[in-house]
């Protein structure tokens, strides 16, 4: 026993075990990133419902592998693996931005993929819901890696009625408003999913908040429609006047006018494409990355997360692994500022060291 706690003291390079069988001398989990199954750093895999509701984590992460929706470059499909693939951490990390180990403090898994088929559109959607039903079902929040942004739809949906009767807000990092009524007569592509959200009712317009909005699309007419319906945006102009923090505040108060939960959507593409190549649509002129992961700890420390979303990351435009890497910090950030929240809370950790605590005298 005393072994089996050894080995799961959380590290993977200040404390080697020493004078052990090295065949089994370190966990799984603490082995280096490129060893072993890529689940998200190294996570649990736990992709059964009924296992899922057993054990109640925190935090699931979910594989929506979906590019048939997209407009112009494909490769989104690929997003979920390559974001599971980018980092070079192992074990139990520490956030040196809110000063956690966040696995200490939070039960995170990888639930796995949603079992998407290509060509058929409405069958992936369909199934992207349930897995995202389930997770919300077990009390985690759902933590979805697109994929195109078609995936918001039914993702967001799920939650939405997961959380019922409490309302949903949601914020909406991206480039573009994806409210078109139809791309090229199609109901449910990557360019509607937020006009098919407020129809369905999972949102009202009002407490629906667009951040980083520029370029040249919608057209006027969209815009009109968006105005029409309430929906609040901030575009790339009001950020470089205003600076990011004030412009987030500003999203964070009109996402919440009603709702008591966030939703919260991020498009890769709102980073520069400087920074994020690797993505269908990229726009130039967007955030930097640190911008976009000070939003999101900014968020999720002020709000009761219940869902996310981080999608359009296509590997085969990325360089060098910037856009995944950035895609899953964006993850980690979040899941950070969650496990800061608890700390701050007064609960007890229930991670990975709660379970397994280092023994005394070193």
């Amino acid at each position: 026993m005393a072994e089996e706690i050894r080995r799961h003291r959380g590290t993977n390079d200040e404390h080697p075990p020493i004078g052990a069988d090295p065949y089994t001398e370190f966990h799984e989990f603490d082995l280096p990133a490129y060893v072993g199954i890529p689940t998200f750093q190294k996570l649990p895999l736990v992709t059964d419902a009924a296992a899922l509701l057993e054990r109640r984590p925190d935090v699931a992460i979910i594989g929506a592998p979906l590019d048939d929706a997209v407009s112009h470059r494909p490769g989104a499909r690929f997003g979920p693996r390559a974001i599971r693939q980018a980092s070079y951490h192992a074990g139990s990390v520490n956030s040196l931005q809110v000063e956690i180990q966040p696995f200490s403090w939070l039960d995170v898994i990888d639930a796995g993929d949603a079992p998407i088929v290509p060509s058929n559109l409405p069958r992936a959607h369909d199934v992207i819901r349930r897995k995202v039903t389930e997770a919300a079902a077990s009390g985690a929040v759902p933590i979805v890696l697109g994929g195109d942004h078609s995936i918001t739809f039914p993702s967001a949906s799920a939650v939405a009625s997961a959380i019922a009767p409490r309302r949903l807000g949601i914020v909406h990092f991206d480039a573009h408003a994806d409210t078109a009524n139809t791309t090229w007569g199609v109901l449910n592509s990557h360019g509607t999913p937020m006009r098919r959200l407020l129809e369905s009712g999972a949102v009202e317009g009002r407490n629906f908040v667009q951040v980083g909005l520029r370029g040249y699309w919608p057209p006027p007419e969209t815009v009109e429609w968006m105005r029409e319906h309430g929906l609040r945006w901030h575009l790339m102009t009001e950020i470089e006047a205003r600076g990011a923090e004030a412009v987030v505040a500003d999203a964070i108060a009109e996402a919440l006018d009603g709702p008591e939960a966030i939703y919260l959507s991020i498009d890769i593409d709102v980073i520069d494409p400087g920074m994020a190549p690797g993505t269908g649509t990229p726009e130039p002129g967007g955030m930097l990355t640190r911008e976009l992961l000070r939003a999101i700890r900014q968020i999720v420390t002020a709000v009761d997360l219940v869902g996310m979303d981080v999608v359009e990351v296509a590997p085969a435009y990325d360089v060098s692994d910037v856009t995944a890497a950035a895609a899953h910090r964006c993850v980690m950030e979040a899941v950070s500022a969650l496990a800061a929240k608890r700390r701050a809370s007064g609960a007890a950790p229930r991670g990975r060291a709660a379970a397994h605590p280092e023994p005394s005298g070193g």
